[in-house]
């Protein structure tokens, strides 16, 4: 996981300079299979039953599983990209969210605070604390700046399978101490999900793709990451 992770890194790097205005997004895509390839390992979305591509690629008010498509990213998009690496056997997945330029500076402050959501609850999985831990350090600093979690995603395990136990919600959805206690040796994706808006989200017609029902601008972040005592190893 920890090549694999190292391989996702790259894609990552690479698609945020490839995001830009005029690609299609299944262009974009292409081009991440091929990074993918490249480097020594498979494209881990094409491994999901049903879903043919190496990525899910959103714009402005799509927050996660959107299949890529002749749709044209454009100036001023908000563009998530989500992929994954399958090496040897294990999963490794990873999501950025990135703002096309022309920059907006209410954009770029929602950008900002995705990404710090993402920093304080990776400094919080470790083994001993709980799954509330890293909830909690995702809903505070998010509604903090007057933002929107989703609620009805979460992130997941990770490993032999792309999505395993445990589910890990973006939200404190019970008492803290009442969450799953973490263990050393877990391999987690962290991912915050949240929108400028309201919270409420839908299914966009053909199924995969989530929307916000507001339409409001919509980001993710995501990690995997490998659980140690007292500290946490960014495997993306």
């Amino acid at each position: 996981m920890r090549i694999g992770g190292k391989m996702l890194h790259e894609v990552i790097l690479f698609a945020e300079k490839n995001a830009r205005s005029g690609i299609t997004t299944l262009e974009l895509n292409n081009i991440l299979e091929k990074k993918i390839l490249s480097l020594g390992g498979e494209p881990g979305f094409k491994k999901v039953h049903g879903y043919s591509w190496a990525s899910c690629i959103c714009i402005n008010e799509q927050i996660v599983h959107t299949p890529p498509s002749e749709r044209v990213i454009k100036d001023g998009d908000v563009v998530t990209i989500d992929i994954g690496v399958f090496y040897n056997g294990l999963h490794t997945d990873s999501a950025t969210t990135i703002q096309v330029p022309p920059n907006d500076s209410n954009v770029t402050h929602f950008l900002e605070t995705g990404r710090k959501a993402l920093h304080k609850a990776i400094k919080v999985a470790y083994g001993g604390n709980r799954i509330g831990h890293i909830s909690l350090a995702f809903q505070s600093t998010i509604e903090e700046q007057g933002y929107s979690i989703v609620k009805e995603l979460t992130g997941h395990g990770v490993g032999t399978e792309l999505h395993e136990d445990p589910y890990i919600p973006c939200f404190l959805d019970k008492p803290l101490e009442k969450t799953l206690k973490l263990q050393q040796g877990m391999t987690l994706a962290l991912e915050v999900m949240y929108t400028m808006g309201k919270s409420e989200i839908t299914h966009e017609s053909g199924g995969w793709s989530i929307r916000s029902a507001d339409h409001s601008v919509a980001a993710t972040f995501e990690a995997s990451v490998a659980l140690m005592e007292k500290e946490t190893f960014i495997l993306t």
